[in-house]
């Protein structure tokens, strides 16, 4: 097999084929790639090329390298799910891992505003999923979470939840998470989440917006979390 000649940069036409075959399930996850070599040869281009196109897909989480063994598609696990994506911890704290409860979940139709983040066109239902998430024993966390049934079929009818939700999407549905999308608002706490959290309705709490986006640019997940401030902070490390 051999690139096409054009502007578009030799490493570039690899990462978008390599990409390509993620997304349509030619390596699953956790299974190795071919070697670099293997993979110029097969491409046609120089060994170079194709470690710049792995390189760049390492970077995105897409890949893992493993020491001594070779390049990997990269795996959703509870750990580095919760790592990569959990923002709330102590100030000036380690990352934390939260025990989640789940307070129960409905199919319903689609708001306008959802229907537009999710791209979702008929009468294609979703499915609210609410939950509890606790650090250090105390209620830190009150998410909404919507999930369209075209994407996860009957995921309203899974019995058991892992606590990151990554796991399940990649595992059952094929549904890769590489990045999200965070926006950030200061508002009152809505008085139907005071109870869970065991805060005044009004209080100021942090509300987190989130798009997940899967391996091929779709976001196929949005959610909205109300998150108690009085203990904990919402923290990001860039580099």
């Amino acid at each position: 097999m051999s690139l096409s000649k054009g502007f578009q940069p030799l490493y570039k036409q690899v990462y978008d084929l390599l990409t390509e075959r993620l997304v349509e399930g030619y390596w699953k996850p956790s299974e190795p790639l071919p070697s670099e070599m293997a993979l110029a040869a097969e491409l046609g281009v120089s060994q170079g090329t194709v470690r710049k196109a792995l390189n760049h897909m390492v970077a995105e989480n897409l890949l893992e390298r493993r020491q001594g063994k070779g390049t990997y598609v990269a795996e959703h696990t509870q750990e580095s799910s919760l790592f990569r994506f959990f923002r709330l911890r102590e100030p000036q704290g380690e990352s934390m891992i939260p025990e989640t409860e789940v307070l129960g979940s409905s199919r319903r139709a689609p708001t306008k505003e959802e229907r537009k983040k999710l791209g979702l066109e008929g009468k294609t239902q979703v499915v609210e999923l609410l939950r509890v998430r606790y650090l250090n024993g105390e209620p830190a966390i009150v998410e909404k979470v919507i999930q369209p049934l075209s994407v996860f079929p009957d995921i309203d009818k899974q019995t058991e939840l892992p606590n990151a939700l990554y796991i399940l999407y990649q595992e059952k549905y094929g549904i890769s998470i590489v990045s999200v999308k965070d926006e950030l608002h200061a508002t009152a706490l809505p008085k139907e989440y005071a109870k869970q959290l065991g805060l005044p309705a009004g209080s100021p709490v942090l509300m987190v917006e989130r798009q997940s986006i899967n391996i091929d640019g779709r976001v196929v997940e949005c959610s909205q979390a109300y998150c108690s401030t009085e203990n904990f902070v919402y923290a990001v490390h860039l580099k």
